[in-house]
């Protein structure tokens, strides 16, 4: 196992989510808002390293680098929205780790139905999500969405339903967030 690109995807995802945490809290991302310039800088440097990695190793995948980091690399592929060949390519990569059972399924079902909702086609899994007129979270359009909880099961994803509830749990807490820094600054 490559204990330091393990620890070089981990530090890549946790200053992306930390980011990320940082701009929810002040208020400066959130629906239909455009893609904010410190977080599309740190995107693109973390895709960058990740694919000088993939052409060092292949997919980083658990038996390589370990659970977290594996779960890392999918977060960052899945955060290159700005270079869609890009993650149509991890996607293969990580159709053919699937296979060989060195990642979960839920990552290649995240990253297809990125893939699939960015380019306006209709996603298998309902893992990715738009908001309605009033900013609360709604799946962009399924294949088959009677089916869709029997797909979800398969990869040991819980209910649509479930994952809209949680959905709108984490749109409530960044209304707060967002109430929280208003009342700050005008104090």
């Amino acid at each position: 196992m490559d204990d330091d690109v393990g620890r070089s995807l981990i530090s890549m995802m946790e200053s992306d989510q930390r980011t990320l945490a940082q701009l929810v809290e002040r208020g400066e991302i959130g629906p239909h808002q455009p893609y904010h310039l410190t977080l599309r800088e740190i995107h693109e440097a973390n895709a960058k390293a990740l694919r000088k990695i993939i052409d060092e190793m292949g997919w980083p995948g658990i038996p390589q680098v370990g659970e977290s980091a594996a779960e890392a690399a999918w977060l960052i592929a899945q955060h290159a929205v700005f270079d869609t060949d890009f993650m149509s390519y991890c996607a293969d990569l990580l159709e053919d780790a699937v296979s060989k059972h060195n990642v979960e399924g839920w990552q290649r079902a995240f990253l297809r139905d990125r893939l699939y909702s960015t380019s306006g086609k209709e996603q298998i899994y309902g893992t990715q999500f738009d908001q309605d007129d009033d900013g609360w979270p709604i799946p962009f359009p399924i294949q088959d969405p009677d089916r869709v909880d029997e797909r979800r099961r398969k990869i040991g994803l819980n209910s649509l339903a479930e994952r809209i509830s949680e959905m709108r749990d984490r749109e409530e807490a960044r209304r707060k967030a967002v109430e929280r820094a208003d009342r700050r600054k005008d104090t």
